[in-house]
């Protein structure tokens, strides 16, 4: 798991086999290890220390859109995995999405369904599967971005506490109604994105083979 802060994800992952996690920031390793995590500090937009055709899986969730080599870190993905192994990709959709979070998270870009498509292609891999995510609240959030672009305002959703004794991203409290009707459409978006792929969304997602 590239880019795996403070192991979040490697939890769940952890129910289908033994986990790597690479994480260039000191702060979320010594965090993740705490939590009993095999973590390693590691830019991996430098070639990463495993021998070729070593995963079945390597995931880089929300990471690559942070560096400005994305095609470095994609490109080393596809050296350490097995033939047939994949790769799971999730990355912000659409520069006109930008918004000061983008500022706030250190991110470069912003992907295009096409431009994320043509990356993995590029880097040695065939594309099995690439669809838009949070398609649902799309309208909702472009809207209240472009409301926000006309008066001049932004809202800044998430802001980084950085110390040597504490890592967190704080988010703004939702009530507890907010978050029960959006966790209801992510069910429902669950299980449309196993039968269709979504046209338009905040995030993308995709899923690349070595061949």
């Amino acid at each position: 798991d590239i880019g795996c802060g403070a192991g979040n994800m490697i939890h769940h992952l952890s129910k289908y086999g033994q986990v790597k996690g690479l994480e260039i920031d000191p702060r979320p390793v010594k965090k993740a290890r705490e939590r009993g995590y095999d973590v390693d500090q590691f830019d991996a937009t430098q070639p990463m220390p495993f021998d070729e055709n070593t995963f079945d899986a390597v995931t880089a969730l929300d990471v690559i859109e942070h560096n400005k080599d994305d095609i470095a870190i994609l490109t080393d993905s596809h050296r350490i995995l097995k033939p047939g192994g994949h790769m799971i990709v999730t990355v912000p959709a659409f520069m006109w999405l930008w918004t000061h979070n983008d500022d706030i998270n250190a991110h470069v870009r912003r992907y295009t369904a096409g431009e994320l498509r043509r990356k993995l292609t590029q880097t040695g891999f065939k594309v099995r599967r690439i669809t838009y995510n949070n398609f649902f609240i799309f309208p909702l959030a472009a809207a209240l971005l472009l409301t926000r672009r006309s008066t001049g305002a932004h809202a800044e959703l998430a802001s980084h506490h950085l110390d040597d004794d504490e890592y967190q991203v704080e988010l703004e409290p939702a009530s507890p109604l907010v978050n029960s009707v959006l966790t209801q459409v992510g069910k429902v978006e669950a299980g449309l994105i196993k039968m269709v792929s979504l046209p338009v969304g905040t995030s993308l997602i995709a899923v690349g083979q070595k061949g």
